[in-house]
């Protein structure tokens, strides 16, 4: 299949590129940064130079075009304010699914974040309650998107330990915890190949199940 990954350099959009890229897939990532593109490149996908938070749905719909599947996992990041978190993790998130629908591509998977139906804890500061409501808003605006098979993935706390492939997968709500960045990327490979996980919301965290059986198990 082709797919576009919005977010293309991020930890968890290179991961998945170069799942996708070895198995065979064609991949596209959406960088900001043209230094980006040699990474890219190096994980078997193609990059395309657009900064989410300036382009238009149609300049965004010309990278889409053709594509059997979009994902949004970019983010503003850590080092961010609030203002960011709106324009990146929740307006990019939007203009994703707006290309989508000008592209007439229909599977959209968004990678959310588990704490998104709670409120904040007021000792996490303003950006992460903004980033909270910028993924909560996100994933209200793609759930309303009529034209979209989407399926919205939400991990919890994520680490760049190496992968185990043992997870628990499920529509939530699901106990806290943390997942790899290189578990999460296969599971959005995963989801990606069964259309039966459309329309469902899942939340992930380290778990016994294999990623493969956990994804159909879902789906």
């Amino acid at each position: 299949m082709r797919v576009v990954i919005a977010g293309g350099h991020g930890k968890i959009g290179l991961r998945l590129a170069a799942l996708l890229a070895g198995r065979g897939d064609r991949v596209t990532g959406v960088v900001r940064n043209p230094d980006h593109g040699p990474d890219l490149e190096q994980a078997g996908a193609t990059a395309a130079v657009l900064d989410l938070e300036a382009a238009r749905a149609d300049e965004l719909a010309a990278v889409v075009e053709g594509a059997d599947a979009v994902v949004f996992a970019a983010g503003a990041g850590p080092g961010s304010g609030a203002a960011r978190k709106d324009t990146v993790d929740r307006a990019a998130a939007v203009l994703l699914a707006d290309a989508a629908r000008i592209a007439g591509v229909r599977r959209y998977l968004l990678v959310s974040s588990m704490g998104v139906d709670d409120p904040p804890a007021p000792d996490r500061g303003e950006v992460w309650a903004a980033y909270i409501a910028a993924k909560k808003a996100s994933e209200e605006a793609i759930r309303a998107a009529d034209h979209l098979d989407w399926t919205i993935l939400r991990p919890g706390s994520l680490t760049d330990d190496p992968g185990v492939g043992k997870v628990l997968l499920a529509p939530p709500p699901v106990p806290p915890g943390s997942v790899t960045r290189d578990d999460t990327a296969a599971v959005l490979a995963g989801l990606l190949d069964h259309p039966g996980s459309a329309g469902k919301i899942l939340e992930l965290r380290e778990g016994t199940t294999d990623v493969l059986e956990a994804v159909a198990g879902v789906s």
